[in-house]
């Protein structure tokens, strides 16, 4: 074999073993960098709240509150929630303030407006002469806003509620509900949130307990916010001698997590 064909077998060799190599079919034999995984989903966020007001001179005034706020959201449909607050205050010596309120809810996104709910609501109120108030309730809710940065949700419900109030046998009665919530993110660093939240029993419609929630949250660090809140609670029908409306102001720290 001349010299001549040889170096072209040669030059014919080369030029395949490049083509192969610059295939797809080679080029998928290298194996490809990992993906990098999801971010992790946040199910369970919970928040812890504390307050003190001191007050001295004409009227020495002590008020402190406790609170906590829960939610499970799987990002999908199921959607639970607890939260309490509870409030002591003494002024020269004497209980000024002394109320505890509870509450659960579990909702169930039926589509991306509608929800189910089933909750409970538990309150204890000496001032109001309230030993304790339960009430069960389900019912159905929509969300007309829900997106960032304003999310409104309205609902109704039916149950039954017991009330014993001090001296007094227990009251049961159905119950209907009706409850409202409405927040905004001003900045990333502060929000609004305003509800509303009525009961009404069906054996005596003129006797109500509604409760409406005013709150400015700002944020401080990623897990602590500084809150001032506003509770007004209104009962239509209270024991003789009580009155019907109290308001609270709320300052408090809050710890996320």
């Amino acid at each position: 074999m001349s010299r001549a064909v040889r170096s072209g077998l040669t030059l014919v060799a080369a030029t395949v073993g490049l083509v192969l190599l610059a295939s797809p079919s080679a080029r998928a034999q290298t194996p490809a960098p990992a993906a990098a995984p999801p971010p992790a989903i946040k199910k369970w966020t919970t928040a812890v709240s504390l307050g003190l007001t001191l007050t001295r001179g004409n009227k020495d005034t002590t008020t402190y509150n406790a609170g906590f706020d829960v939610k499970h959201d799987d990002k999908k449909r199921n959607v639970l929630t607890a939260s309490g607050l509870f409030i002591r205050g003494r002024t020269d010596g004497a209980d000024s303030a002394n109320r505890l309120g509870l509450n659960g809810r579990d909702e169930y996104r039926v589509n991306g407006r509608f929800f189910v709910f089933l909750q409970g609501q538990f309150l204890r109120d000496q001032f109001k002469e309230i030993d304790y108030l339960v009430a069960p309730t389900m019912g159905l809710g929509w969300n007309p806003i829900d997106r960032v940065p304003t999310k409104r949700s309205v609902n109704s419900g039916a149950g039954h509620v017991w009330e014993q109030n001090t001296g007094r046998m227990v009251k049961r009665s159905g119950a209907m509900t009706l409850g409202e919530r409405f927040s905004h993110t001003v900045t990333p660093a502060v929000a609004v949130t305003q509800s509303f939240n009525g009961l009404w029993k069906t054996e005596h419609p003129d006797d109500a307990l509604l409760t409406a929630i005013a709150t400015i949250a700002a944020t401080m660090t990623a897990k602590t916010q500084f809150k001032v809140e506003w509770v007004d609670t209104y009962k239509t029908r209270p024991p003789a001698g009580v009155k019907k409306n109290d308001v609270s102001m709320i300052v408090a720290m809050v710890v996320r997590h």
